[in-house]
């Protein structure tokens, strides 16, 4: 069978925990989920407050942004983890139909899997016999293509963890925004929006394995941006009277 180059070599052997697929696919929608939910009603409600330091046009807006940001990133969610399912269902569908049409050369290709992993030819021989016995499907699919046949993503579990994420971050400058004084809501808005990036910002980093600083000010950079240009919007809309 064709081989994806790309993720041959990166799993000497299946894996050992399973469920894991599903918690980092929890954990990443969630993260995801926040941060778009903290930056998307943040902006919303500091550009209106731009406008007019009535607390109800600012409360209306913020749940709407609330209530849609939180659906659209829960559908959003559901059709990628839904295409990524599919093709991992698929590559166990066609893994499944090679191992019964061949047998032999499937065992002749997981045993030059491990060769190329270091082992020797006896030695690889051995383990993929030993690991073909066991479970043959899981052996291919955890040394070729990285897939758990026990963890496929599921697809509600991410838009369930994005939703709610997003409500979670969303709450926080709606708060915000509401309940100081109207000379203090926008700093008291932008400060809490801040901070709260930078959280969502180290754990993103903290998930993808890259560089905390760099990723944190990468996020609240973007953050303090978007704050700025509603709030600027918002203020020049409210000068010439469209608010």
């Amino acid at each position: 069978m064709d081989q994806p180059q790309s993720r041959l070599h990166d799993r000497p052997e299946p894996h050992a925990d399973s469920g894991l697929s599903q918690r980092l696919n929890r954990l990443r929608a969630g993260v995801l989920g926040a941060n778009d939910g903290i930056v998307s009603v943040a902006a919303v409600v500091v550009g209106v407050a731009g406008v007019t330091t009535d607390p109800g046009p600012i409360a209306v807006a913020g749940t709407a942004a609330l209530v849609g940001g939180a659906v659209s990133m829960a559908l959003g969610e559901y059709v990628s983890v839904s295409s990524q399912r599919d093709t991992e269902r698929a590559l166990i569908a066609k893994e499944t139909a090679e191992l019964r049409d061949d047998p032999v050369g499937e065992l002749a290709e997981l045993t030059e899997l491990y060769r190329q992993q270091g082992l020797r030819e006896e030695t690889a021989r051995q383990v993929a016999l030993e690991l073909t016995e066991r479970n043959a499907l899981g052996a291919h699919l955890a040394m070729e293509l990285n897939i758990d046949q026990d963890d496929v993503v599921s697809p509600w579990h991410a838009a369930f963890a994005s939703f709610g994420a997003f409500l979670v971050g969303a709450l926080l400058p709606m708060i915000a925004i509401l309940l100081p004084p109207a000379a203090w809501r926008v700093p008291v808005t932008g400060v809490v929006t801040l901070l709260a990036l930078a959280v969502t910002g180290a754990v993103a980093a903290r998930l993808g394995n890259a560089p905390l600083l760099r990723a944190t000010i990468r996020v609240v950079l973007g953050g303090a941006l978007a704050l700025a240009a509603t709030f600027l919007i918002g203020r020049l809309l409210g000068v010439s009277g469209v608010g």
